[in-house]
């Protein structure tokens, strides 16, 4: 058995690995009215200013019924005063998580720009004109490939998927309109809370959190970091 200790299996001082953040920090007084208004503002400055590749890529942490956790990269695919949205296979495992446990987290992490977002909330699908709008704009491609995957499933091969889009694409060539799958579809993530996390020097970050209020309000908190 490999000792991975050993400093020729693993060529890394883990302990050592650290990075000093940048000194600006986000205080209460900067923040918008609003998470969502918040979010849109970092949100522009990470797609626009962060160097990041997928800026919309958020981490979608579940839980099945007994309590199991598991998570996965999602792309967010719209946000607004309601709520961030995402679009899954409702076989899938994390559908199948939310059917029984419809708590979830959404993590932006934002590495380049030393921030973080964290929503916490509850999930609901979208409605099925949300859905079919938003399954027509796919790429063609895409299109095809909520019908040849049968997410989270065990697939025999990858030569058993590529068949499987092969014969859609036979059936639905380039230019010929793809119906909506009935096992695919949105979800809305209504936010009950939402952290800002912003990197300071001295791992002293600031982390302002949004609570909802039974009045449809928001409180701002600082939380310890």
């Amino acid at each position: 058995m490999t000792d991975v200790t050993d400093r020729e299996a693993v060529p890394f001082d883990l302990a050592s690995m650290r990075k000093q953040y940048r000194a600006e920090g986000l205080s209460e007084t900067e923040l918008a009215a609003t998470p969502l208004e918040q979010f849109a503002r970092w949100f522009k400055q990470a797609a626009t200013e962060g160097g990041l590749f997928e800026p919309n890529a958020m981490v979608v942490s579940t839980a099945d019924a007994e309590g199991r956790p598991s998570s996965r990269t999602v792309l967010l695919k719209h946000f607004d005063e309601q709520g961030f949205v995402f679009y899954t296979n409702y076989d899938s495992r994390k559908a199948r998580d939310l059917a029984g446990n419809p708590y979830v987290s959404l993590l932006f992490p934002w590495h380049p720009m030393a921030r973080q977002v964290v929503v916490t909330g509850v999930a609901r699908r979208t409605g099925r004109d949300e859905t079919v709008a938003y399954f027509r704009s796919r790429p063609h491609g895409s299109q095809l490939g909520a019908w040849a995957s049968a997410q989270s499933s065990v697939v025999g091969s990858r030569d058993d998927l590529d068949a499987a889009y092969a014969e859609l694409a036979a059936r639905y060539p380039e230019g010929e309109q793809v119906p909506v799958p009935p096992h695919w579809g949105g979800f809305r993530v209504v936010p009950q809370a939402v952290e800002f996390w912003q990197g300071r020097e001295n791992r002293l970050h600031d982390r302002l959190r949004y609570v909802a209020q039974a009045d449809g309000g928001w409180r701002v908190e600082r939380l310890s970091p």
